[in-house]
């Protein structure tokens, strides 16, 4: 046995989040609910639709009214690295068992990767019934194709072998500190995975130190987190000010049926969500909404599933009572390879262009679209405007004329929204699930056997 002494046993964030949990006590969702309703407001009467303010004037106005959002989005961008290698080590080094973490992990990542590929074809499915495309023709839109266009397969190529060893190699981080800097998540995730297996290797006399010091930098990341949550009603109000100023309900009801379908879409994966928490991890549907309503409003203002990552935290193992070592590992790793809401977004958003352009998908195509949205969207940017970029790969891909993509555009930032709280819920389902089928098998019967060998060990 590796542990013959004091085992390391991870605390929940009782302490680290005292403020946030006053905020929540004191309502927060209410006042971001409020922000978000007098946002719209402000943004109607300042938009283009009214007419009475003139346009220079309101966009210098926005800059100004978006300024607590982007402090807000600021701040927590600047302490999610150092909170998401804090929480991924203790995450890794507390658990007692090996064997059960493997267990963890591949439960996990079966659920991001079927969730994710079941996203992208409710998507196409959804787009296929509605045909919101068909509400459109790309002659009105100023848009120019010479001739319809027709998907070729022979265009479309998936990765090759060859390829593999290559895009594997890029993942492991060759500098730490410089993916730390970068922003690249998925690689400072897999460091802090090898920093958390190393820590398991080692007696426990010898890891304490810096575990210690990793748990005294998650304090810290939380407590800037805290400060950040007294913006986030401000911070709301201001974006969702600036949105609607900027785009007019115009814009919005031009693309309403394509909106719609992507909402419908997203419904029915929520559904689907909620289906799970009953079903497998017994969680009551009205209690599990009820204790996660804060974070997926702050996921649906904010557009960033890195935003609210430490709001996350709190609420699985606060709120919802999952396990501090599960949660502080599938949070991070969620926020970073599950993206369903976007992977939705992708289908819908997809076969609505090849609708407009007349593009005719093949079966291989549409097995294209999956495989790539549900590639592309691991490790994607947990930040706004991280599924236009994983778009543009795929239209490229069946032959949609990247024009297509600034239609999209004018109503992105709604969607983004939509589809971010999507992706914050499966994290959320995630850890939920995962907490359950562990307390069943294994983590139940391991963590006891531990835990007595532990107390018959000589110090």
């Amino acid at each position: 046995m590796i542990f013959k002494s004091k085992q390391i046993h991870l605390q929940p964030l009782t302490e680290l989040s005292e403020k946030l949990e006053h905020l929540i006590e004191g309502r927060l969702w209410l006042k971001v609910m409020l922000g978000l309703i007098l946002g719209i407001i402000t943004g109607l009467f300042l938009g283009p639709d009214l007419g009475l303010i003139d346009p220079q004037i309101v966009a210098a106005l926005t800059v100004w009214l978006a300024l607590p959002g982007q402090l807000f989005l600021g701040l927590i961008q600047m302490i999610v690295v150092p909170l998401v290698l804090a929480s991924v080590v203790r995450g890794l080094a507390s658990v007692k068992n090996p064997q059960a973490l493997k267990k963890i992990s591949g439960v996990a990542l079966s659920f991001f990767l079927i969730s994710t590929a079941l996203a992208t074809t409710i998507g196409i499915s959804t787009a296929i019934l509605v045909e919101p495309g068909k509400w459109i023709q790309h002659e009105t839109l100023g848009i120019s194709v010479d001739k319809p266009v027709a998907s070729n397969s022979s265009d479309m190529r998936l990765p090759s072998l060859s390829d593999v060893p290559e895009k594997v190699m890029a993942l492991l981080p060759k500098n730490p500190m410089a993916s730390m800097v970068s922003g690249e998540m998925l690689q400072v995730i897999l460091f802090a995975g090898v920093l958390g297996f190393a820590l398991l290797s080692i007696p426990p006399k010898q890891a304490q130190p810096l575990f210690e010091l990793l748990g005294a930098l998650q304090e810290v990341s939380m407590r800037v987190v805290s400060w950040a949550m007294w913006l986030a009603p401000f911070a709301v109000f201001g974006l969702m000010a600036r949105l609607v100023a900027n785009l007019g309900l115009n814009v919005l009801a031009g693309m309403m049926m394509y909106m719609l379908t992507v909402l419908i879409g997203l419904m029915i994966m929520a559904l689907l969500y909620v289906i799970v928490v009953r079903l497998v991890a017994k969680i009551p549907v009205w209690e599990f909404l009820k204790k996660s309503k804060e974070v997926l409003l702050l996921a649906f203002s904010t557009s960033s599933s890195a935003a609210v990552m430490p709001v996350s935290l709190q609420t699985v193992e606060k709120e919802l009572g999952v396990r501090s070592e599960i949660a502080q590992f599938l949070i991070p790793l969620g926020a970073t390879i599950n993206m369903s809401g976007t992977a939705l977004y992708q289908g819908v958003a997809t076969l609505f262009l090849a609708q407009i352009f007349q593009v005719d998908i093949t079966l291989f195509g549409f097995i294209f679209i999956v495989t790539t949205a549900v590639a592309a969207s691991i490790g994607s940017p947990a930040t706004p405007g991280a599924g236009i970029v994983i778009l543009s790969m795929v239209l490229e891909g069946v032959g949609i004329p990247a024009a297509g993509i600034g239609l999209l555009l004018g109503v992105d930032r709604v969607l983004d929204m939509s589809r971010t709280t999507l992706n914050v819920m499966g994290d959320i389902v995630a850890c939920c699930l995962v907490d359950r089928l562990a307390t069943e098998s294994s983590l139940a019967t391991t963590h006891s056997a531990t835990d007595s060998k532990v107390e018959t060990a000589p110090s």
